[in-house]
């Protein structure tokens, strides 16, 4: 299959590189071209504009920054994706936007022939270069059965929520619960540390209880050993 990636981050350059291994011929685009230099030298062939990207693709998957970022991609004149011929294609945005933003790209698809869905995920870096994310869909039933087996070379865990939307919905309810998570790891860790205790006896004990969570068990260790990349901001989190 041709698939389409235009942000190739952190996580979308681990995901490119897994559709990659998986047999999958991948056309590249990102703002920072040379973000996609190894990527290309492994076999991947770049394109200039989401335009082109869409021209030569199938299926496009897009993960950028920020739901404007998105916007963007899409509607650019004369170079985003739907300056393209999008007719019989599958758009599936990644990115952790909003759920009117996902409407409107689901119906502006709809309108040109082709079909969308709202996929955002859940398991940074790690997850992404593990293929265990977690993939958070909105859309049609008979789309999603079409995009699954890339799914299936992404993650562990993958849901179709319902409609257009339903993804990015789902995606904000597992921001609430992330929010409150790490606020709690980070508040543990600066109580455990001021009261002389062993942060890494305290949170051996604490993953043994009810207060064992994904944040520390995965984010704990790395910031004790100091190897955790400061690459993921507040604005990231609150979409700002």
């Amino acid at each position: 299959m041709k698939v389409g990636f235009i942000g190739t981050g952190v996580m979308g350059h681990a995901i490119v590189l897994r559709l990659m291994n998986a047999g999958h011929e991948l056309f590249v685009y990102n703002r920072t071209k040379n973000k996609t230099d190894d990527l290309v030298a492994e076999g991947a062939t770049w394109k200039d504009t989401p335009k082109e990207i869409t021209d030569a693709s199938d299926i496009v998957f897009t993960m950028v920054g920020y739901p404007q970022d998105v916007e963007q991609v899409y509607y650019e004149e004369g170079t985003g994706v739907f300056s393209s011929d999008v007719n019989h294609k599958i758009l599936v945005d990644l990115t952790t936007s909003t759920p009117s933003l996902a409407e409107q790209i689901d119906q502006t698809a709809r309108n040109n022939g082709a079909a969308s869905l709202d996929a955002p995920v859940s398991g940074g870096d790690l997850g992404a270069k593990n293929g265990t994310l977690t993939i958070m869909i909105g859309g049609e039933q008979s789309i999603y059965e079409k995009v699954l087996p890339l799914f299936e070379k992404m993650g562990q865990a993958y849901t179709l929520h319902g409609t257009a939307g339903k993804g990015q919905h789902t995606k904000m309810a597992n921001q609430i619960m992330i929010a409150g998570t790490m606020t709690g790891m980070t508040e543990m860790l600066v109580y455990s540390q001021k009261a002389g205790l062993s942060l890494e006896n305290v949170m051996n004990t604490l993953a043994g209880g009810a207060a064992a969570n994904w944040s520390m068990t995965n984010y704990g260790p790395r910031i004790l050993k100091k190897t955790i990349r400061l690459d993921f901001s507040l604005s990231t989190l609150l979409k700002i």
